[in-house]
Order: structure tokens, then C-alpha cells, then sequence
């Protein structure tokens, strides 16, 4: 053990700001340029001070840094507190204490905020291949910490990677006790900052011209699904999510209050199947359309709209049961119909003209609905991605001009002509479709899949479900966005695909992405419960995992324990501590005994004071021992000089 007010060394500058730089640089992705150049300044500047061996600066010169760098975070971000605003305090702390660090405590101190930083990386991503930097980061701190326990004669540092790694692996077997034993808690240990959602994609609880055909862009994984049979045909794949009735003449929102919809006639046969839906941060939950079951901590409106109690913003399973050829609200209440039927005043005035012609021309509404969607499908309407800017009457501009758009367009435009028809419509936006995983034989559904249609109701037959998208593109809802996407127009890898290798090789990278979501990030109460009962641990409470684990914990160290002491055991035959036991022995018949507890160079360097004589010889002996015993010296002729020294030597 070295003594901690010893100055630090330049090499150990060197691993201190590789292990900072490592931890550090994924963050680069999420902190604005001046903390960034300002923390690459104060490394650099360290780096400076140690090769030239300079000084460090003036502490006060620090503080003013400090104080500095927090209005600057403040003045950024209007608050110090938060996930964005802590981080960054954080990198920019390190850089500091780095600057000002002199001693080996200071950089002591340092490895340990190294080890906090690596925590704060699983505040952004919880992936495969943070995890697995964020371990080869605790490597390399690790190290570095090992390093600055040695003196000025100390092994390479890849001798200390060596050892780092093993006291790693030897970690292993206590951390998966831990892990499966301990017992869980319903949702995350601590309770994520506000900021920590705000870049999540999804669905809005509006929805305007352009809304969808930019989510769209999104290969985003919006939640995965496990059928319990077979999974349905593409075109039953529609993904109920918010409901939204209320229009201002451009954009259609979810109505504060929810009218009743009747009751769910059954029809079919039920579908079961579990969701493991990503975090969105808003409180609507997916189902096939349409649900006829309600999750735990979670509540159907009347619209047939599942919600949480609580805005999802961590990763989320349920199972559910849908019922796909449904009948429900034939006996709907006349005040939800004439919500139904709402419109602005002032606007699309072509639309509604237009609806009045086809009321004089049908007194039935299924022959309206019909008339319509031959329309889409026959005259020259076209579906892009890339739609033109729509004015003040977005439907009429829509309808009789432009004539080109993306399933917002064309929901929105059916609904408000049947509304203005006098026949009750609502638009329904959520995903249809989604990409069969044959790896794990689930559905994946990405923010690709977003889609809008319209539910109208009908006298003796309900609410009934029209896609006006499918008139226009029937490849949408057959085949996916990517084969009704006109040519030139493109889309994210993961949704139009390169190539059958690179799909297989995407749904491969998913297949193992899911597991790790269902039991690594997904180990909740009951995936634990259902784990400890395969293993016979029926009615597993608290108590009963916490005795098991310290049980299991104990045997797990009393195994290294052992491993450990018959390493010191076979230490004691080690020809090298043989040796150098020899000339610690000639010492103590001289009066120079070694403390039990003292370290070769601290003996040393206290057999310099008391014997000025013995420094060469003894200094000879204790460098070629630590080489031996400590570091990467392992040749045949450094131990047989290190026995002649020994042989030779005389107090």
C-alpha cells in the first residue's frame, strides 16, 4: 500500500484520463459543444501539467471555474437539477478535480467518480451495447485504481487489466446471486427526472397534416408481441390507440371528456397475446383492436381506449385479449352521436357541399361510405410521404387540388365528409401491421407502423372500422409502409431493408435485444416469482429470498475464500518468497525485523534510514522481488540473480 499524500505520477495521469475519456465520451452525444470543448480543455491542460511537470493551478483559480461553469449550466439548461443538467455538472466536476488533483488520494477520489459516471450512461440507454462499454469501462477503472497502489515500481498496466478482469470475473457469481434473489420492487429503485422523457417519440394526442408521415421516418421499436397461437393476418393488425374526436378545421385532438360506446358484442373467437410496450411518456396503452380486457393499473374509456394510472415511462408488459370481427355500440347514447357529428363553422365549405351532394344522392349512409372509398380508389389520389403544404381549408385543398398525402390526410378528409353528411365518425390513430420475428416468433411494431383510420357508426350494425388509406394504397395495410412508399422516396434501413442478410441480421441483433429486455430490464415481482417456482421456491417471500441469498452469498465467499488461502499457501513455496523470506530473515537476526502488515518498498525505504549502508543491496533485492512476485518479470535468470543477491547479502 502506498501512502495517499504521495504525489501523483505522470503514468498514472495517463490512466486516469483514459478511464475518464471512455466514461465520459458517450455523453458527448447529449451535452452541448462549450462543456464539451471546456472539458476537453481541462484534460488536455492536466495532460500538459504532468508531462511538463508543472503545477497545478491555483485552487481559488479552480472555484472560479467552477462557480463559472454552473451559471453556464443554468443559463443552458434554467436549472442544476435534472438528468441533463446533473450530467453535465458532473463531467465538467471531473474535469476540475482532475485539474487540481496532486496526491493519490485526489486521484483516488477520482476513480471513484468514475465509477458513479458509469451509472449516469444507463440514465440515456439501457441497451446490449451500453452495458457492454460500460463494463469495459469499469475494466479500465478498475485498473487504474489497482495501479495507484503500487509505488514507483509497479507492473505494465496490462498486468493490471489482467488482474482487474479476474477480480471482475470472480464478481460474477455474487452478482447473479443478487440479482435473481434479491427481492424486486415494482418499477425502477429510484425515480427518473422529468427531462429524462423528453426526447421520447410516439403518438400525440393530436394530430394535423404531417404529424404521422414524420413519426414515420422513426425505426423506432414502438412495443413487441407474443401470440399465444397463431398470429392474425395482416390486415386484422390494427393496433387501437388514442380516439379522437374533437376538430378545429386543421387538427384533431383527444376530447377531455369521453362518451359512452356502448357495450362489446363478442363475435369470434378471442385472441391472447402478451405486449412488452416501449416508454413513451404518455398514458395510453396498445391493443388489437379491439380490447376486451383491461391490464392491471390500468382503465378502458369509453371509447374503447386503454389507459394507464400513470404516464409509461419505463418498459411495460401486459397481457391482453382482443376480439377481432367485434360489434359494439349499436345502441350508442344520441349525445355521443351528435359529438360525433361536430364540425367548425367556416371551413372546407368544397368538402361540405360536396357532402350534401352525396346525401341528396343516398339515403344510406353505407352507400355514402361505399361511394366515397371508390373515389380514393379510383380517381387519381396518390400516397407519399411527401405531401404539399395544405392552407387554412386543409380538407378542400386536399380533396379537389393536391390529392396527394399520407393516411392522416385521408382519414381526416373521410371523416369530416361524413360528418358532414350526417353520418357519426371518429378517427382512431395507433399502428397496423408490424414485422414477424421467426427468431423469437413475436411481432415487432416500430413507430414506422403509425397509422390513422376512421370508425363510422352505422344504424343495426355500430361502430364500424373504414381505412380510407387501404382505397388508395392497398399495400399499406397488406404488405407494409415500405412496399407503398412510391419509388424515390426513402426510408430507414431498418424499414425499407437493404437485403435479406441484413434483415436476418437486424432480427437476429432484435430477437437477442428482446431477451435481454424480458429478463435483464424486465425482471419484475412476477418474472422472479415464476423463476423461483421452477426452482421449487413456492409462496417465495422476502424473508425466504433474503435467507437463500445470504446463505448462497456466504458460499460464495467462503468458495474464494478457500481459493484465496490456498493461494497464500502455495505462495509460501513460491521459490521467489522463499528467497526474499531468507533476506528478510537475515534482517531480523540483525534487529531489523520486517512488520507483519509492512510492503517490500515501505520496508525498504525504512531499512534506508536505519541502515544507509545496506540501501544498494537491499533497494537490488526489493526491485527484483516486486518484478517477480508483482509484476511481469518471469524469467529463469532475473529469480536466480535475485537468490544470488539474497546469498550474497549481509547485514
Amino acid at each position: 500500500m502506498t501512502d495517499q499524500k504521495q504525489s501523483i505520477a505522470f503514468r498514472h495521469v495517463l490512466y486516469l484520463l483514459l478511464s475518464l475519456v471512455m466514461v465520459a465520451a458517450p455523453h458527448v452525444e447529449y451535452l452541448p459543444w462549450w462543456i464539451i470543448a471546456l472539458t476537453a480543455a481541462l484534460f488536455t491542460w492536466r495532460l500538459h501539467l504532468g508531462h511538463s511537470r508543472l503545477a497545478v493551478p491555483n485552487r481559488w483559480f479552480v472555484v472560479l471555474i467552477a462557480l463559472g461553469s454552473v451559471i453556464g449550466v443554468f443559463l443552458t439548461y434554467r436549472t442544476i437539477f435534472g438528468r441533463e443538467a446533473g450530467v453535465a455538472l458532473l463531467v465538467i466536476m471531473l474535469g476540475l478535480k482532475l485539474l487540481e488533483s496532486r496526491t493519490l488520494r485526489d486521484a483516488m477520489l477520482l476513480t471513484f467518480l468514475g465509477f458513479f459516471l458509469v451509472i449516469t450512461n444507463f440514465l440515456y440507454e439501457q441497451t446490449i451495447p451500453t452495458a457492454l462499454y460500460m463494463i469495459a469501462c469499469t475494466w479500465v477503472i478498475t485498473a487504474t485504481m489497482l495501479s495507484l497502489h503500487y509505488g514507483h515500481t509497479e507492473p505494465p498496466f496490462r498486468a493490471q487489466l489482467r488482474t482487474a478482469g479476474l477480480m471482475l470475473a470472480q464478481s460474477v457469481p455474487l452478482m447473479l446471486a443478487i440479482f435473481l434473489l434479491f427481492p424486486r420492487v415494482p418499477g425502477p429503485l429510484w425515480g427518473m427526472p422529468q427531462d429524462a422523457f423528453t426526447g421520447v417519440s410516439g403518438l400525440s394526442d393530436s394530430m394535423a397534416p404531417g404529424s404521422l408521415s414524420s413519426l414515420i421516418l422513426s425505426d423506432a421499436v414502438a412495443f413487441r408481441v407474443k401470440f399465444e397461437s397463431t398470429i392474425p393476418r395482416r390486415n386484422n393488425l390494427y393496433w387501437r390507440g388514442p380516439v379522437m374526436w374533437d376538430f378545429d378545421g386543421r387538427t384533431w385532438r383527444v376530447p377531455r371528456f369521453v362518451y359512452s360506446s356502448g357495450k362489446v358484442e363478442f363475435s369470434g373467437s378471442p385472441v391472447n397475446y402478451e405486449v412488452t410496450l416501449e416508454p413513451h411518456s404518455k398514458r395510453w396503452l396498445f391493443a388489437l383492436d379491439l380490447p376486451a380486457k383491461v391490464p392491471p393499473r390500468a382503465f378502458i374509456s369509453t371509447d374503447n381506449q386503454i389507459y394507464s394510472l400513470r404516464p409509461v415511462t419505463v418498459r411495460m408488459r401486459y397481457d391482453m385479449t382482443s376480439l377481432l370481427n367485434p360489434v359494439f355500440g349499436k345502441s350508442e347514447s344520441p349525445i355521443t352521436l351528435r359529438q360525433a357529428l361536430q364540425l367548425p363553422e367556416g371551413f372546407n365549405p368544397r368538402t361540405r357541399e360536396f357532402a350534401r351532394t352525396l346525401r341528396a344522392k343516398h339515403a344510406d349512409d353505407g352507400a355514402i361510405v361505399d361511394e366515397v372509398l371508390s373515389m380514393f380508389r379510383n380517381e387519381k389520389f396518390y400516397y407519399t410521404l411527401t405531401p404539399p403544404l395544405l392552407g387554412e381549408h386543409a380538407v378542400d385543398e386536399f380533396l379537389f387540388s393536391t390529392r396527394n398525402g399520407f393516411c392522416e390526410h385521408y382519414s381526416s378528409a373521410f371523416t369530416v365528409l361524413m360528418r358532414a353528411a350526417g353520418i357519426p365518425a371518429r378517427i382512431v390513430t395507433g399502428y397496423q401491421g408490424g414485422e414477424i420475428n421467426d427468431f423469437g416468433s413475436y411481432l415487432i411494431v416500430r413507430q414506422s407502423d403509425a397509422h390513422a383510420w376512421t370508425e363510422v357508426w352505422l344504424k343495426d350494425k355500430g361502430w364500424v372500422r373504414v381505412d380510407p388509406t387501404s382505397a388508395v394504397s392497398p399495400a399499406r395495410v397488406s404488405s407494409g409502409i415500405s412496399a407503398a412508399i412510391p419509388r424515390g422516396e426513402s426510408l430507414p434501413s431498418m424499414i425499407g431493408g437493404d437485403g435479406e442478410w441484413l434483415r436476418q441480421l437486424r432480427l437476429s441483433w432484435d430477437f437477442m435485444a428482446n431477451t435481454w429486455n424480458q429478463w435483464v430490464l424486465g425482471y419484475t415481482p412476477e418474472r422472479q416469482r415464476w423463476l423461483l417456482e421452477g426452482f421449487g421456491m413456492d409462496n417465495a417471500t422476502w424473508q425466504k429470498m433474503a435467507a437463500v441469498l445470504f446463505c448462497l452469498a456466504g458460499a460464495i465467499t467462503a468458495i474464494f475464500t478457500a481459493l484465496a488461502l490456498r493461494k497464500l499457501k502455495d505462495g509460501i513455496r513460491d521459490p521467489v518468497k522463499i528467497a526474499y523470506n531468507k533476506f528478510c530473515d537475515k534482517l531480523r537476526r540483525k534487529g531489523f525485523p520486517r512488520d507483519p502488515a509492512e510492503g517490500p518498498l515501505h520496508y525498504a525505504s525504512r531499512l534506508e534510514k536505519l541502515r544507509p549502508d545496506l540501501t544498494s543491496a537491499a533497494a537490488a533485492i526489493t526491485r527484483l522481488y516486486v518484478a517477480l512476485r508483482y509484476g511481469a518479470e518471469t524469467s529463469a535468470a532475473a529469480l536466480e540473480e535475485l537468490k544470488q543477491r539474497v546469498r550474497q547479502f549481509s547485514a
